[in-house]
This record gives C-alpha cells, structure tokens and sequence, in this order.
C-alpha cells in the first residue's frame, strides 16, 4: 500500500487536457526540448578534475549524452531501468497485467521509481570510480550535478511523450548521431587540433571527405581507400535501413458500419519498432562502460575487459565489441580472432534484440489481444470472418508472434553487421537515427494530415 502511494505521488509532467494536441504545439515542445539537450550538452560539470570517460565517446552515442557535460547519465538510467523490468514482467516475478488501464500505470510507475534510483546510483559510480573525477571537496558537488541532468533528461523524455512528437530517448539519440555524421564527414580541426583548411598540406584533417581529398592530393591511395570505404560503408546502411524499414505485412480491415470502404493494419516487419536495439545497444554500452570504470577504479584488467585507449582489447568487453572490418581487409590485418569476435557480437546482438522484442510486445500492448481490442473498439472487422475478438485475436496471433521473433532477429543482424562494417560512427546508432527519423517523419505527415482535414479525427481517435 506504501508503495502504491509513493508511485502516485512522483513529480511527472502534466499532460495536455486535448486528445489532440495540433501539429504546431506538437513542434514547439520537441524544438524546445532539442534546444534544452545541446544547450544542457555543452555545460560542463563544475569541479571535474579530469573526465577518464572521454575515452569512450563511442558509448555517448548510444546514450545520448556528451561525457563531461552535465547530462553525463544521458539515457543509461532510463534503458537500464526499462531492461530489468521488462525482464521481471516477462520472467513472471513481477506479475503485472499491463493490458489493464491500471497495470500500465503501475508498470510505468515502478518503472520511474527505478529510473530514479539508477540516476542516483549510476552519479555516485561514476564519480567514486573516477570515470569522472572530482576536484579535492567537490565530490558531492559533481554527484549532484550528474542527478540534476540526469532528472532532466527524465522529465525531458516524458515532456516529449506527452507534448511531442515521439519520445525524448528516440530524440536524443538522434540528435547525437546527426552531429557525429557532420562532424565525421566534414570536421576540419585535426587531432592536434590546427585547422587543416589553412595549412592543407602539413595539418591532417579529422572528416573523412576532406581527409580523402587530402590524401588524392599527397598521393595516399591507401589512406583515400579507407576514409571512402567509411563513407560508403555509412551510405550502404541507410540504403539498407531504408529498404528494410519499407517491409510490412498489410491485414485486410473493414468497416461494420459503413459497408464497400475497407482499411489497411499495417504490420511493419520490425514490428517492436528500434526499441529492442536501444536496448541491447545500451546493456553492451552499460557493460563495457563499468567494465572500463572498474579498470580504471582498480587499477589493473578484470574479466568483464580490457582497455587500451578507451577500446577493448580482451575480456568480456572485447567479445561484445566490434572491429572494422572492411579496413582490416583494406591493411591486411585481418585475423582469426577478429572473425570470432566479430561472431559473438553478432549473436549477442541477434540473441537480445528477439528476446527484447519479445517483451517489448508483451509489456507495450502490442501484443495480438491488445490490438484486436483496439481494432474491435475502432469499428474494424476482417472481411469474411465472423466479428468475435476472439476470431481476429487468432488470425492477428498467425503475424504477430512470427513478425516479433523475426523482426527482432534481423533489426539485430542488422545493427551488429552494420557495427563491423566501420561507419562513420556506430553503425547501431546510424540504423536508429534513420528509423527514428522514418517514425518521427510518419508521426509529422499523420498529425499534419489531421490538421489540414479535420474530418479525419473522427477516424484517428
């Protein structure tokens, strides 16, 4: 009973009285909550000594972060809460019944409780394992910076669920990969930091479209291959990513009410959505991240990796890592080891993205009796059946279950072969900003269509 009341008196954004809010407002809060992550990105933590986590910048991609700022957490805390109760839920030790109206509000609830002990919990790790050091008698000051950001990046998540378009997590890890690619492409500050446009000759450049022309210039036929191999590497994915995104599985729907006009229930191929690959993207970030932490904190390597210059070169971390292999290839030093590494993140990836899947359907209501409620609530029947929810539970049981396992299967494949590939940055983060900004665009054309003909609210909602 305590606990019930601690779960309905935790601060939340208020939602918005309409049922639906305009395309303009919808805009002006995911403007405004974008503006809040870079400017919240680039304030640095008051009384950081050093930040050892700059070292694994790869990983802020994934949570969407920048390490050293003040929203250092980024997504961890809320990814991390997400996995293990999904993973209690789907095991059964947790029985909540996330079909009810009041289930789904008990789950989200508990879920916020545990976002907020992560926050709390992930500050004080990073921190007293000098992942990010503190100045002599500023512990507490930076511990408390990181809760600060961390809680917005929380209510930042909700603002967008409630008043934008998509979720904030979804935003944020766009938002991150969009400045990576630029900057990867066109960077034009070098490693040691001169500016490669002035003295092109003598100063390396950082983005890989200049360092191709550079390296045509000074007759680099090999270092030209591999920075074009990088870009075209990154092109092959969003080909691939936009075709697989296309694939879907359209279910037959008409009218009971209004007899000749029929609709289509679109059943997209990855049906639980980028949400399994966030997450198994984050538990490999999360792993190899307190992997290097405890390194660093110790002293010496442990089983969970080993470190060199912020990348994993044995333990458990090097096994869920990835290597490029298309340069490997391009120098020659491909090896045995690379292949078998290249394996077991492979299976990792494939292995957790069905098994997220699985929950995510489950613990969303996406699973086939939530959706023949929905469709059933719509007015909605397949043609030729007898309308029964029990009936269209059955038919929709034949593509739901199929498309969950298959689906988070091959978005797994996909991120992991896209990851050795050796993009311009992760390729897990480029397979996510370009499904994300696919959902983000379908989210802007249905509410705009709403907008410009009202008559189709009535057949939204």
């Amino acid at each position: 009973m305590e606990l019930l009341n601690i779960l309905k008196n935790l601060p939340e954004v208020k939602g918005p009285v309409e049922k639906k809010l305009s395309f303009n407002v919808k805009l002006k809060w995911t403007m405004i909550v974008l503006l809040a992550f870079f400017v919240l990105a680039n304030i640095p933590l008051y009384g950081l000594a050093k930040n050892a986590l700059d070292r694994f910048q790869y990983l802020a991609i994934i949570l969407g972060t920048d390490f050293g700022s003040i929203i250092s957490l980024g997504i961890g805390p809320i990814v991390m809460a997400s996995i293990i109760l999904q993973l209690l839920v789907g095991s059964k030790i947790l029985n909540i019944d996330t079909s009810t109206k009041e289930g789904k509000r008990y789950f989200q609830g508990l879920q916020k409780l545990l976002v907020f002990f992560f926050i709390i919990f992930e500050a004080v790790i990073y921190v007293v394992m000098n992942g990010l050091q503190a100045l002599p008698g500023y512990t507490a000051i930076v511990i408390f910076q990181l809760v600060l950001g961390g809680v917005a990046i929380l209510f930042m998540d909700e603002l967008m669920q409630k008043w934008g378009f998509g979720s904030g997590i979804s935003l944020f890890i766009v938002a991150g990969v969009g400045w990576r690619l630029f900057t990867g492409m066109f960077q034009f500050i070098g490693a040691q930091g001169g500016n490669c446009l002035l003295n092109f000759s003598q100063t390396a450049c950082a983005g890989k479209v200049l360092i191709v022309i550079q390296a045509v210039i000074q007759g680099a036929p090999t270092e030209a291959l591999k920075a074009l191999a990088v870009i075209l590497a990154t092109a092959v994915i969003f080909l691939l990513v936009v075709w697989a995104q296309s694939l879907r599985v359209e279910v037959p729907l008409s009218y009971d009410k209004l007899r000749g006009y029929g609709v289509k229930w679109p059943l997209t191929f990855f049906y639980a959505s980028v949400i399994p690959v966030i997450l198994v993207a984050a538990l490999a970030a999360n792993l190899q991240l307190f992997a290097g932490l405890l390194e660093n904190s110790l002293g010496h390597a442990t089983f969970l990796g080993t470190f060199s210059q912020g990348t994993p070169v044995g333990g458990l971390a090097y096994w869920l890592h990835q290597s490029n292999i298309v340069e490997l290839i391009i120098t020659g030093s491909l090896t045995g080891r690379h292949l078998l590494q290249a394996l077991t993140h492979i299976l990792f990836y494939v292995v957790f993205s069905t098994v997220f899947a699985m929950f995510w359907v489950k613990t969303s209501g996406m699973d086939a009796e939530s959706q023949a409620k929905n469709i059933m609530n719509s007015g909605l029947q397949i043609p030729g059946f007898r309308k029964d929810e029990r009936v269209l539970e059955s038919v929709l049981k034949r593509y739901v279950g199929p498309l969950t396992i298959m689906g988070g299967a091959a978005i797994g494949l996909l991120a992991s072969v896209a990851n050795l590939l050796g993009a311009l940055t992760s390729g897990t983060a480029i397979l996510l900003a370009v499904m994300i900004i696919y959902q983000f665009y379908q989210n802007i054309a249905q509410q705009h269509a709403v907008d410009m003909h009202p008559a189709l609210k009535k057949l939204s909602g």
